[in-house]
């Protein structure tokens, strides 16, 4: 059974909430391919190897997280740019792309899932009188050690996370996927245990530190990999097409 593109767009704005967040990038469709979709690619970003990927399994549309046309980049589609939408264009492969709508969606979104996985539950967002700020609070069901945690979090995503240990037991975490680590002061104003994000700037071991909290950077690949896989498959099984997963892996 095959679904429209116009269907996919249109519902996927609609359930993403895309007119209601304001972004730096286009979400919903960037290229626009053959008008009816059987089989979708999923993955984290639209680069050039997954593109590839996409099109040896003969898919017809492909949905990241990170896709094109970012603010402040240079707006002419030449060199790499070019050569991905040309391969795009030349086998009539669609491109959607859901940047910070996929980051906050509740059920389908990348912190969401990243609780689910980690066993985290959700208690609120980093600030509940700021609804710009992307990032949740929880708390685990017994406190472990950060030693503990970070073993979760290496084993769950099969990535060695860099740890700030403060010494204290981890129960109540705040976290961000992907470059959330401008949170972290957020994240101890409300009085945080630990703080989880992807990636980690010089300044973070400082925020870490002297705000008495631990710190996990996991990487921003490995925490943003499984909102568009949970959304493509939540397609798979809406519109009965074929959904596939593909992990082009990346160390940072």
């Amino acid at each position: 059974m095959a679904v429209t593109l116009t269907q996919l767009v249109q519902y996927l704005d609609y359930y993403l909430s895309c007119d209601q967040i304001k972004d730096y990038c286009p979400n919903g469709l960037q290229v626009e391919g053959k008008p009816e979709i059987n089989k979708i690619i999923t993955g984290v970003t639209a680069s050039q190897a997954l593109i590839d990927a996409a099109i040896e399994q003969q898919a017809d549309a492909i949905i990241v997280h990170h896709g094109y046309f970012w603010r402040g980049e240079e707006p002419t589609i030449v060199g790499m740019k070019r050569n991905r939408i040309k391969v795009l264009l030349d086998n009539n492969v669609s491109l959607l792309a859901y940047h910070l709508p996929l980051d906050v969606h509740p059920m389908l979104g990348n912190n969401a899932q990243l609780a689910k996985i980690l066993g985290i539950t959700i208690d609120t967002t980093l600030n509940p009188n700021d609804p710009t700020i992307i990032g949740l609070q929880g708390h685990l069901a017994m406190p472990q050690s950060v030693t503990e945690f970070a073993g979760q979090v290496e084993q769950a995503l099969n990535r060695k996370p860099m740890v700030v240990d403060s010494g204290k037991p981890v129960q109540k975490i705040g976290w961000c996927t992907g470059g959330g680590q401008g949170y972290i002061d957020q994240a101890a104003a409300m009085g945080v245990d630990l703080f989880l994000t992807g990636e980690a700037s010089e300044q973070t071991f400082h925020s870490a530190v002297e705000n008495g909290i631990s710190f996990i950077a996991a990487g921003h690949h490995a925490t943003e990999r499984y909102g568009v896989k949970a959304l493509g498959e939540h397609i798979a099984r809406l519109h009965d097409v074929e959904h596939q997963f593909i992990n082009i892996d990346n160390p940072f």
